[in-house]
């Protein structure tokens, strides 16, 4: 890593290099806790205020080690106060080597596992008003997501409209699940379901639909994504360790939200809605879609049938095992019978349940795994992970593919020492040749132009960025879809 000053001049080569722009996917803010308390009591009153500023007492009595020391101080109080300043944060940008950044919440990640409606539903209000009043002055340069409640299809769709119609919002970040008590437990003994967890999918075994809220992210125009970790949760809450905690949580909670996207087929319904997945990498991401396609090699049902189905199995032929290789046990008077054959080799051989694991998907052919993954998944990637490799590596990937890796800073964070550090450490990949300038390219401009550029093409509309972001649509780089016309397929396929 640089030293703290280092890089001033390691950015300005890098820059004077490229002849295109850098697009931070995932920026930060640090919300100033008083300025986010104002907007909380003026929608709400002082009561929920009150709930709120209890709930923030309690995180810091929390029994789970939360992240602490989180935020740049000492020399570098500079970086604080930028990530709480958008002006100071405009101001600094280009020092950061940056031309335009998507501004990401920091207390909108555990505002979207509050429990409680009415304070979750005010804090995601408070959250978008605020980033819309502080960021909205700045827009060349910066704009910021909307934090979106993913409780119920309802809450989602409410602020979904209000902060892209009346705010002005041009992409919404959601969690990779909601999180709640355990029903039989709420039920039997209320009291106690706030020490009880259950991990809700929003696609595989929901009980709601949540195509509406799909549908209308297309037909507003706004690309999804999910900022949500697995903190939190049973295998990383340590009373007294934040690393051991924090290691893979946005990777684990971010293939969750993915795989069940895709298993749950929402990309095969909405083929044109794309959907970034921040701050976990892309590691995790191309083991996924690996395994998407290894799984439909021996999972289909065409192959079920014709290599699985217990139906077929040769009793001739096991019972002549049997006596052959058998012991005083193993005998081929005891696998004769039928039932036991079937206890043996076979699982749910009654099961009524459909053999079709990717029926909702409809995936067909191997190419399909390849089509509904590909093209609609973007992968936020912070800049020193050397992992970031993996995506432009196609040898790698089935299908020979690169998967869509986005530049994401992480800026306002505790693994960003210093802001003017990503662009430089992203860089070093290509110092190792572990990524083409081409590569880098696509990494640090085209990838995350194209995230929100193909849902909205007005998107970096009188922005600093929007000359360059033009020509590649203009030269075939980036394509536009006919989001109404495969809106209109999915209604005729229904």
């Amino acid at each position: 890593m640089y030293q703290v000053g280092e890089p001033v001049e390691r950015v300005r080569k890098i820059r004077d290099a490229i002849d295109y722009p850098i697009i931070d996917a995932d920026a930060h803010v640090i919300e100033a806790r008083f300025a986010l308390h104002d907007f909380v009591k003026k929608i709400a009153g002082p009561d929920v205020l009150a709930a709120f500023e209890a709930r923030q007492a309690g995180r810091n009595k929390s029994s789970q080690r939360n992240g602490f020391w989180a935020s740049p101080s000492g020399e570098m109080s500079i970086d604080r106060a930028t990530v709480m300043l958008p002006g100071l944060y405009y101001e600094r940008l280009a020092e950061a080597g940056i031309d335009f950044a998507v501004i990401y919440t920091s207390e909108g990640l555990g505002a979207q596992q509050v429990r409680d409606p009415e304070l979750r539903q005010t804090l995601h209000r408070a959250l978008n008003m605020l980033y819309a009043d502080m960021f909205g002055p700045y827009a060349d340069r910066m704009t910021a997501s909307a934090v979106i409640p993913m409780h119920s299809p309802a809450e989602a769709l409410a602020e979904l409209e209000y902060a892209v119609n009346e705010l002005g919002f041009k992409t919404v970040s959601i969690p990779g699940e909601w999180r709640g008590p355990v029903p039989e437990v709420a039920a039997a003994m209320p009291e106690l379901a706030g020490k009880t967890q259950q991990i809700h999918s929003f696609t595989i075994d929901s009980d709601m639909d949540y195509d509406p809220f799909w549908r209308r992210c297309v037909e507003l125009g706004v690309a999804i994504t999910g900022h949500g970790g697995a903190q939190s949760t049973a295998r990383r809450m340590s009373p007294d360790n934040f690393v051991y905690n924090r290691l893979g949580s946005f990777g684990v909670g971010n293939e969750h939200l993915c795989r069940s996207m895709f298993m749950g087929g929402v990309t095969r319904r909405f083929p044109t809605l794309n959907f970034g997945f921040l701050e976990g990498g892309v590691g995790w991401a191309s083991a996924l879609y690996n395994d998407l396609c290894e799984f439909w090699e021996k999972r289909n049902v065409d192959y079920l049938k014709n290599h699985m189905d217990p139906a077929t199995l040769n009793m001739d032929l096991m019972v002549e095992m049997f006596e052959k290789y058998g012991n005083e046990y193993l005998t081929a008077e005891r696998i004769a019978v039928r039932e036991n054959a079937d206890n043996l080799f076979s699982f749910h051989w009654k099961d009524e349940r459909s053999l079709d694991d990717f029926r909702h998907c409809q995936a067909r052919s191997e190419e399909d795994i390849r089509d509904l993954f590909v093209p609609n998944f973007y992968f936020g990637c912070e800049a020193d992970d050397r992992m970031n490799a993996v995506a432009f590596n196609p040898a790698l990937n089935h299908f020979d593919v690169k998967l869509k890796a986005l530049f994401s800073s992480d800026i306002g964070h505790w693994d960003v020492p210093d802001i003017r550090l990503p662009v430089a450490e992203a860089h070093e990949l290509v110092d190792n040749g572990l990524m083409t300038d081409d590569d880098f390219r696509s990494f640090i401009f085209k990838n995350v132009a194209e995230l929100h550029v193909q849902m909205n093409p007005d998107f970096f509309k009188g922005t600093a960025v929007e000359g360059a972001v033009q020509k590649l649509v203009d030269d075939g780089e980036i394509v536009l879809p006919d989001h109404a016309a495969a809106l209109n397929r999915a209604a005729a396929a229904e």
